[in-house]
């Protein structure tokens, strides 16, 4: 029992890790964007992560159980490849502020997909689902901080998709984590896979993979912090959080991602700080707490 506590408080202390680095991600990336294309940062930051991991476990990569194996290649498809082709197509479609409200009711459709693809217990509890409205008007104010809102269908409905494939890519890494493999080797062969796949995203949108820039210290020290710390490492801590608190309390973790992406934008690229986003803040981590509860 006391060994359970103990990995139930470490599933919350990595899922609250992975978070905090995943909320600095956005900016990277904008900085970034000014150098790459956005399949080309996707594939530079996951084959960094992969040799990472392969450095970190040199264990020799082996194929599991076919009907095991059809797990991995999916996580990395849903994961690695289309979930974030999507998020990124889907900003040139629309306003960043409608893209960010639709990816936070990720916890959401998790919660939901969890209930009709799994034999999951975890329940829908009030406590839920009055978090989750507190918690979508409090992101509802930090993206449109004051703005209007303009629809632009192709683009929210491809944002809307991301969040659905998000909750499938969760649930497919919770079924893994039964599988009982040591996690730095699936994580690595979910890497795999999902690299595989971006390949022909590549060709698909023409980048042409010019590394110069990396000698930029700026956008060198950006890829690494994608590569090392938001790809290799959280995945880890994701997927470790998902094996001991189950999907439904992970992802309500998700909801302090427009907040942290919020505050270190306004650190770093000095974007306005206003009381859109103060009370925002305040109403998302409320609506986390009630959630948890």
């Amino acid at each position: 029992m006391k060994k359970n506590n103990e990995n139930y408080l470490k599933g919350h202390i990595a899922a609250l890790i992975t978070i905090l680095i995943w909320g600095l991600t956005f900016v990277s990336t904008k900085i970034l964007l000014q150098y790459f294309m956005p399949v080309e940062i996707l594939f530079i930051r996951f084959i960094i992560g992969y040799l990472a991991l392969c450095i970190i476990c040199p264990k020799y990569f082996k194929f599991f159980l076919p009907k095991r194996e059809k797990f991995f290649a999916l996580a990395g498809f849903l994961g690695i490849c289309l979930y974030y082709l999507l998020e990124n197509i889907a900003l040139k479609y629309t306003l960043a502020s409608n893209c960010g409200v639709i990816m936070s009711v990720t916890p959401f459709v998790t919660a939901i997909l969890s209930r009709f693809f799994t034999k999951s217990k975890e329940k829908l509890t009030k406590y839920f689902i009055i978090g989750f409205i507190i918690a979508m008007a409090g992101i509802s104010l930090i993206c449109l901080n004051g703005a209007k809102f303009e629809l632009n269908p192709l683009g929210d409905i491809l944002a809307l998709c991301a969040t659905v494939v998000w909750g499938l890519y969760s649930i497919v890494s919770k079924k893994i984590a039964g599988f009982h493999y040591p996690l730095i080797v699936s994580i690595r062969k979910t890497f795999f896979y999902g690299i595989l796949f971006i390949i022909p995203a590549i060709f698909l949108f023409g980048a042409d993979l010019n590394l110069l820039s990396l000698a930029n210290p700026i956008v060198s020290c950006n890829i690494l912090f994608l590569g090392l710390g938001a790809s290799a490492l959280c995945f880890m801590t994701w997927n470790y959080a998902l094996k001991n608190i189950g999907v439904v309390k992970t992802s309500v973790y998700l909801y302090l991602v427009p907040v942290l992406t919020v505050v270190s934008a306004a650190i770093i690229l000095r974007e306005q700080f206003t009381p859109y986003i103060i009370l925002g803040t305040f109403l998302t981590i409320l609506g986390l707490f009630i959630s948890k509860k």
